[in-house]
């Protein structure tokens, strides 16, 4: 914290006077005179406050504003009389320096004497060590006295030389002529502009005069253009005619005197053939007869006019307007003109035009998109002329395609000639959703219907050359647009052109274009015999990725016959020329050529050529590349809507900054919030300024703009701020485009387009009417200037206080604030439409208006000003050219006995400009009564706090603040609180003062503040950050740091992303933490689109360098790099370079010395900035790179490694990443240079950077150490391997075994050896691969040496030989064995499947058998539970475990497992809780096993011993029902008499019940039936003798408590034959 104190801490002294005067110079030509001056004296105070003007304050306010001088108010010395007119100058009686003298005397007894008072006090109750703090005060003292001293010196001589300054003789002087009008000579209808410079105090009043008749600028407002700036005087006559031709003279005047000088203008009209554009010149007489116009003088009114007009496509409408003329004479006929977009219209099939008297009307027959734009309509009489504009707006019409593009529009045809005409048109508006993919140019031949496609891709360029065409003949052309949607409608057929050179178009007469299609040419004499020379000038006129454009100029020795051209084409870098039209001739001298290859560069050659023969080629043009030259323009920018009407917005943008061949710009507007876009103009405006009609009341809309050239259309500009639709203050603009000031201030061909403003904007002052002269204006005002004046109308202050302002003037407030608010309002109004200076919405002028009389808390946030911006560059979203808003929130940092220290706040509204400074005022408040305003500082101040100094101890005083800027000083700020001047003896220190924010993200920003100015008993050692939302109460204030930082920025994390928040700093030294500092603006935590980093690159050349991009830069965007958040001064290690939108600081040697923090913040913008924090690690890693960058490396891909290749052949090889077509590379060997020869074959393969060395075979000699050296230019590598040793002998050995294997496999071989694998039915198949095999090549299988018979097992397919064993057992183990053999040569192949390899293969048959197994369940039985799993295959080896609880299984009668099929289970009878747990199967596979669980507690083992108490249940009453075995027939047929008896088995515990039925009746035992039951299981049916009663159904009914059955029987009684003969 220690360090050089700012300048604020310092005592201030008054600088030179004489400074302040040169200011005051430079600003006094920004005033405009008027003709009578109103200044205070002494004389004339009474008077003034009386009336309410208090002008004549001595240092108030309104003298200040009536004074030259505007940075400190200064008695005025002019003398006025009653009427206010200045009658003499009175000279001020001066002093001398003895008041000043014995003022300071005075007060330095009265200091002195006190002090001895207080040390008296002080030494009846201090010790030694307060005596030495009193002596130190004393010293302290007398340096002050010195101080004041030198200061007295210094205000003696000020006013030595204000005495010298102020007289009569140097202060005023006549008007003088410094730069004096010039005559002019001028054709009709063009525009002259008088200028002159005129200088003299006070300042001259000018006056324009006309053959010795004054101007009147409003009367003739569309004729006359009066302007004065900066002492700069002119007079513009728009559309000069001979009425015009005078001798004007300019005057000059002021209280000393009036001065003139003259200039003559002459009109001259064109004779002979006249430009179409300009009027005919006026008939004297009419078909009916003459009628004299001298000594008339007409008066045209224009009434039931045409308003803005909306049609669409092929649609008719008409615009008319009834014209009133007085006198009204008969058969008088007026001069009536259209004009469009300042273009002078004629009758066409398009337009048809018609005067019925007093009605003009214009027809547009066809509405197409070129007819959109400012129609005028213009009636001239002799006694002047009227004019009338409204825009017609042309929307495009309904596609047959839905989403198909708008049609093209200005088709026109350019650079005609024999072989090719070239067409252009402008791009639409409307691309239907999607991009246009390119156009198609169609053309028809006059005279008939028949169109042609011309091209047959389409083309993107707004420019065709097509060719193809019949020589002499004319054509019409129309384009095509073309999106992934479909085809649009075409556009407006060109004017008819004819296919011929421009040279043989001037030799024809008549009309070029004959609607015959036949044009006749002549032909010079032709010479025979001569062959051509060489074209001469051969140049590439136009380039696109689609065609290129050759032109030159015929040989010097031309007059030949049937002369053409042939044009020859060579592709840079080569020799080789190609003829390009072997099959078209060309006859004119200009080629378009298709078909080139885009990014290829050519050169080009012409030869000429006749019947004699063909000529030598031309020179060859440079070599030229195939590509668009021409690039898209970028987006414009900082799009402003601007209310204007209740259906219309004013809308102005940016001009694009990289822009070629600009064609205009479409604006788009989108309601808020809907995201759907229609275009605002459909044909394209060169201006930057557009009125946008046809909105809905009250709806909020945004825009956006694009500009468009031959190239294409450009991205779209940002979205603008969003405008509620409704009338601006006063009205709007009524035409559609806002003329653009040319060189010479005109604004264009047809200048009465200008608006003018009507009803009570009447008083908008003119352009002489400036700010710097706004209190002469308002001085004027008030004396009553008459409704001619140029100045505003201005109420008394008392009635407008109690009454408010009148509608149409701008309101005098009883301060100066308001007036100065409401001029920089009006001035923006007027200044939009003379000046070219930004326009001033509505919302703006309201918001400014009510700044003034709002609190300074509420003040900071009426102009919205982005709070992460740097407060010293912040901008307002609009900018007006006008004085900054007061600065607000003034605050003591420090104060002394006498001098006290001040910080304020930026204002949120800059004007348009950056401030240059500020000044400070200060007055004193006796008792609540305050004194008059002092100034401060004569200087302006740059920085935001001020000592003020020369104060009184113990009183009171009040502060206020102005800022300044180019267009001048703003008004004050609101009086400050009311601070008591006496010492801070506090112990802790002040508050810290100028927080700014800067690097606002989502989640963090960075705070930055100045540390105290006092700084308390001790220094101050750290700072605490606190934080809230900006809408919490006081009691939300949280710390955000827990230790106190010593650094004067904090980096603030983890907000919350959107979030609203505001910030204060407290300063802490020994003593404690100290007072808060001012709040910061609230600041929104969200990343900006477009917001980028810093980044660090190291370059070829090993240059470290820091990188900062902003999209958002303006032509006064600066970039301001900082370390540690300290503006960079020391250049010596840092270099820093700004080019357009990037800037980069470059790192001179980087050293430790450059660690730390790295900022770039980027003035006028929204606060893009951005920080890179370099530390120690970050400075190692850049430096390794850098050294990288310098001392290249060739990066290798991998390192020399050694391989080997068939034959046992040796490759050694490594693969650089990257290697040039220079790069070499040096095999060595022991450090000896190996090259190509017998041992050692050596590739280099460029493309792919690798790099080898083949060797036949390994001796022993070549054990040792191989190494790769690499070169490419600057930068080396190499990379070795060593062999020696046991990996040498191991790599030889193995190339050995390769040759070998090599030799193996020229027979019959095996590819794989053999092996097994097991199918997922659990099959096992032995296999092998074979290869080179013949037909008669055996294969013969074995098993522990027995051959294995072939049968369905044995298979070969496909090169394998495979042995399938289904159901593998312990049987099946042996040695395998496979031989192949032929007369080639035999191969073997053994598999050992014994003892450990056995083993293996059946857990790996274990392990799919496992893996098929299912998950564990569990059910029920009436014996017990039961748990089980499937597989799909069981082998009676597998080796299964159960587990319960971990812990395996000892099997009991209780507990059993066993195997059913595929089905293994665990079977637990009569569980209990007991058996409650977890149980597991486990697969033994050699490996891990698999294991199975399932979990037997819980609901589980409830629900199943529950199933298993029901099944036992169940089973128990199924054992114990009662049942009928069996015994009883189903049909029983017996012969009557006859006994029967059956008998059947009965069972069930207890004894069942047995009941007998018949036909489903009970019968009981009797004599005839006998039913018995014995023993409980036995019951038998007897019937003694049957009859034929006894037929029937019979059942047995068996019941006991667990159930019921039954047994049926049928018997049947038949009657013998005997018996039934008996009976009959």
């Amino acid at each position: 914290m220690s360090g050089s104190l700012p300048f604020y801490q310092k005592h201030h002294r008054h600088y030179d006077r004489d400074y302040r005067s040169k200011e005051t110079v430079s600003k006094l030509s920004q005033y405009q005179a008027s003709s009578r001056y109103t200044a205070g004296s002494s004389t004339s105070a009474a008077t003034s406050r009386s009336s309410g003007l208090n002008v004549s304050t001595h240092y108030g306010l309104e003298a200040s504003r009536l004074s030259p001088i505007l940075k400190r108010a200064k008695p005025t010395y002019l003398a006025v009389d009653k009427d206010h007119q200045i009658i003499g100058y009175v000279v001020p009686i001066f002093r001398g320096s003895q008041e000043f003298g014995t003022g300071f005397s005075s007060r330095e007894e009265a200091r002195v004497r006190d002090s001895s008072e207080y040390m008296a006090r002080r030494d009846l109750f201090t010790s030694g060590m307060e005596m030495e703090r009193s002596e130190q005060t004393s010293r302290r003292e007398a340096i002050r006295e010195t101080a004041e001293r030198i200061s007295l010196n210094k205000r003696i001589h000020e006013h030595g030389v204000h005495f010298k300054r102020m007289n009569e003789d140097s202060l005023m002087h006549t008007p003088e002529f410094v730069i004096k009008p010039r005559s002019h000579t001028v054709w009709e209808k063009q525009c002259v502009r008088l200028h002159c410079t005129v200088r003299g105090w006070p300042d001259p009043r000018v006056v324009w005069y006309k053959n010795n008749v004054a101007i009147d600028p409003v009367g003739h407002g569309d004729k006359y253009k009066l302007e004065s700036k900066y002492n700069m005087h002119s007079l513009e006559i728009n559309r000069c005619d001979f009425d015009d031709t005078a001798q004007y003279r300019v005057s000059a005047m002021n209280s000393k005197g009036e001065l003139s000088s003259f200039a003559s203008v002459v009109v001259k009209r064109f004779k002979g053939d006249m430009d179409e554009s300009l009027p005919s010149p006026r008939r004297g007489s009419t078909e009916d007869g003459p009628v004299c116009e001298y000594g008339v003088n007409f008066k045209t009114h224009i009434v039931d006019k045409f308003g803005v007009t909306f049609g669409r496509e092929g649609e008719t409408i008409s615009l008319g307007c009834t014209v009133i003329i007085s006198p009204a004479l008969h058969r008088y006929q007026p001069e009536i003109q259209w004009y469009r977009d300042d273009v002078l219209l004629s009758p066409s099939k398009w337009y048809n035009m018609h005067w019925s008297g007093d009605h003009a009307t214009m027809t547009l027959t066809h509405l197409n998109k070129e007819d959109e734009g400012l129609y005028t309509l213009r009636v001239t009489t002799k006694s002047g002329y009227e004019t009338y504009s409204a825009y017609v707006f042309v929307r495009d019409s309904e596609a047959e395609v839905e989403r198909a593009p708008g049609a093209p529009l200005d088709v026109r045809c350019l650079d005609a000639n024999k072989d090719y005409i070239i067409v252009t048109w402008k791009q639409p508006a409307v691309d239907g959703g999607d991009s246009i993919l390119g156009y198609f140019v169609d053309r028809c031949e006059v005279g008939t219907t028949h169109w042609v496609q011309c091209n047959d891709t389409p083309v993107k360029f707004a420019r065709f050359p097509v060719t193809g065409l019949v020589e002499g003949r004319s054509y019409m052309f129309r384009v095509r647009a073309v999106n992934q949607n479909g085809m649009s409608h075409p556009s407006r057929v060109s004017e008819p052109v004819a296919a011929m050179d421009p040279s043989d178009r001037a030799r024809i007469r008549g009309a070029s274009a004959p609607w015959t299609g036949q044009i006749i040419v002549t032909e010079e004499e032709p010479a025979e015999g001569i062959v051509p020379g060489r074209p001469l000038e051969l140049q590439v006129t136009e380039a696109t990725k689609n065609y290129v454009v050759l032109s030159w100029k015929p040989p010097g020795d031309k007059g030949l016959e049937g002369v053409m051209y042939y044009v020859e084409k060579c592709v840079a870098g080569s020799d080789t020329w190609q003829r390009v039209n072997t099959e078209i001739p060309v006859k004119s001298p200009r080629f378009a050529l298709f078909d080139l290859a885009e990014g290829n560069s050519y050169s080009f050659r012409v030869r000429c050529c006749n019947a004699a023969g063909v000529g030598e080629p031309s020179d060859p043009t440079e070599a030229s590349t195939v590509g668009d030259k021409l690039d898209i323009p970028s987006a414009p920018s900082k799009v402003v809507p601007i209310r204007n009407t209740d259906t219309s917005v004013v809308v102005s943008w940016q001009a694009s900054s990289e822009a070629k061949e600009l064609v205009g710009y479409y604006i788009e507007a989108s309601v808020l919030d809907s995201n759907e876009w229609e275009p605002c103009n459909n044909k394209p405006v060169n201006v930057t300024r557009f009125i946008c009609h046809g909105l809905t009341t009250g709806e909020k809309y945004v825009f956006r703009v694009r500009a468009v050239n031959a190239a294409g259309l450009s991205q779209f500009s940002p979205e603008s701020e969003p405008v509620e639709v409704k009338a601006a203050i006063g009205g709007g603009i009524p035409h559609g485009v806002l003329p653009e000031m040319g060189p010479g201030g005109n604004a264009g061909q047809l200048t009465e387009h200008r608006p003018r403003w009507t009803g009570t904007h009447e008083n908008v002052q003119s352009p002489l009417y400036t700010k710097r002269n706004k209190a002469q204006a308002d001085t004027k005002a008030r004396q009553g200037a008459g409704p001619d004046s140029s100045a505003l109308t201005q109420p008394d202050p008392v009635e407008n206080k109690h009454k408010g302002g009148k509608k149409g003037s701008v309101s005098w407030a009883p301060d100066l604030a308001k007036d100065l608010v409401s001029e920089s309002v009006s001035d923006s109004v007027s200044d939009s439409l003379t000046a070219q200076l930004e326009p001033v919405t509505a919302e703006v002028q309201d918001q400014a208006v009510k700044t003034v009389n709002e609190p300074e808390a509420k003040q900071a946030r009426k102009f919205p000003v982005d709070a992460s911006a740097n407060l010293e560059t912040a901008r307002p979203r609009r900018e007006l050219e006008a004085s900054p808003a007061p600065p607000y929130g003034i605050t003591v940092l420090e104060c002394v006995f006498d001098s006290m220290v001040l910080s304020w706040k930026q204002p949120t509204f800059i004007g348009g400009a950056d401030i240059t400074g500020y000044f400070v005022d200060y007055r004193e408040v006796i008792d609540g009564v305050t004194g008059k305003w002092h100034e401060a500082n004569i200087r302006s101040i740059s920085e935001r706090a001020y000592r003020v100094s020369d104060l009184k101890e113990k009183r009171k005083y009040q502060f206020q603040v102005r800022a300044a800027n180019m267009a001048g000083v703003g008004i004050p700020s609101l009086p400050s609180d009311t601070f008591l001047c006496e010492e801070w003896t506090i112990a802790v220190p002040g508050p810290p003062h100028d927080l700014q924010v800067r690097e606002v993200r989502s989640d963090s920003l960075v705070l930055l503040w100045k540390p105290p100015v006092y700084q308390g008993r001790d220094p101050v050692n750290g700072f605490y950050i606190d934080i809230k939302e900006a809408d919490a109460p006081v009691e939300a204030w949280k710390g955000v740091n827990t230790k106190a930082t010593e650094k004067t920025f904090f980096k603030i994390k983890n907000l919350k992303e959107g979030g609203n928040f505001v910030f204060r700093v407290r300063a802490q030294n020994k003593a404690g933490v100290g007072q808060t500092s001012e709040e910061t603006e609230p600041v929104i935590a969200v990343t900006k689109p477009g917001t980028k980093e810093i980044a660090v690159d190291v370059d070829d050349d090993g240059i470290i360098s820091l990188n900062f991009e902003c999209c958002d830069t303006t032509p006064d965007s600066k970039f301001v790099w900082s370390k540690d958040y300290e503006e960079i001064a020391d250049t010596s290690r840092l270099t820093i370079e700004t080019k357009g939108n990037k800037s980069k600081t470059i790192f001179n040697t980087p050293a430790e010395e450059d660690i730390g923090i790295y900022s770039c913040i980027v003035t006028h913008t929204d606060g893009a900035s951005s920080s890179y924090t370099l530390s120690e690690e970050e400075l190692k890693r850049l430096l390794e790179v850098s050294h990288d960058h310098k001392f290249p490396v060739i990066p290798l891909k991998s390192e020399l490694a050694v391989e080997l290749l068939e034959k046992g052949k040796v490759r050694f090889w490594l693969q650089a990443d990257k290697m040039s077509a220079n790069g070499k590379v040096d095999y060595i060997f022991n450090d000896n240079l190996i090259s190509q020869g017998d041992k050692y074959k050596l590739n280099f393969d460029k493309n792919t950077g690798v790099i080898e060395m083949i060797m036949d075979s390994l001796t022993p000699a070549d054990e040792g150490t191989f190494t790769f050296k690499l070169q490419d230019g600057k930068a080396t590598n190499q990379s070795s391997l060593v062999l020696i040793g046991d990996v040498f002998k191991e790599l030889q050995k193995e190339s050995e075994f390769q040759m070998k294997e090599w030799v193996r496999k020229q027979g019959p071989h095996f590819i794989e050896y053999l092996g097994y694998e097991v199918t997922p039915e659990c099959c096992v198949v032995l296999k092998c691969k074979v290869g080179n095999m013949k037909k008669d090549t055996s294969a013969l299988w074995y098993k522990d040496g027995h051959e294995i018979k072939a049968d369905e097992n044995l298979g070969f397919t496909e090169g394998v030989l495979k042995l399938e064993i289904a159901q593998i057992s312990k049987k099946d183990s042996g040695v395998y064995e496979v031989v192949l053999k032929d007369d080639r040569g035999k191969d073997t192949s053994t598999l050992n499947l014994t003892d450990k390899g056995f083993k293996d293969l059946m857990n790996e048959v274990f392990s799919f058998i496992a893996n098929s197994s299912t998950p564990l369940k569990i059910t029920s039985t009436e014996n017990g539970i039961r748990l089980y799993t499937f597989v799909s295959y069981y082998n009676d080896l597998l080796q299964v475990t159960w587990h319960y609880k971990d812990s395996a299984i000892s099997f009991s009668d209780r507990i059993k497992s066993g195997v059913v099929g595929e089905q293994l289970w665990l079977q637990i009878s009569e569980p209990s809780e007991k058996d409650m747990g977890k149980y597991a199967i486990e697969f033994n596979d050699g490996k891990g096993g698999l294991r199975r669980t399932v979990e037997l507690s819980g609901q589980a083992f409830d629900d199943a011993f529950a199933e298993f108490q029901r099944l036992k249940a169940a089973a128990i009453a199924e054992r114990s029902r009662a049942r009928v075995a069996g015994g009883l027939p189903d049909v029983v047929t017996i012969q009557e008499g006859k006994a029967l008896n059956l008998t059947c088995n009965i069972s069930g515990d207890p004894v069942p019940e047995v009941t007998w039925l018949k036909n489903d009746r009970e019968i009981t035992s009797d004599e005839h039936c006998i039913l018995k039951f014995e023993s409980g299981k036995f019951a038998s049916f007897t019937i003694t003798g049957v009859n034929i009663s006894d037929s029937g159904k019979y059942s047995i009914l068996v019941k006991n408590k667990y159930g019921t059955e039954s047994g049926d029987f049928t018997v049947s009684v038949f009657i013998s034959e005997e018996a039934a003969s008996k009976k009959k």
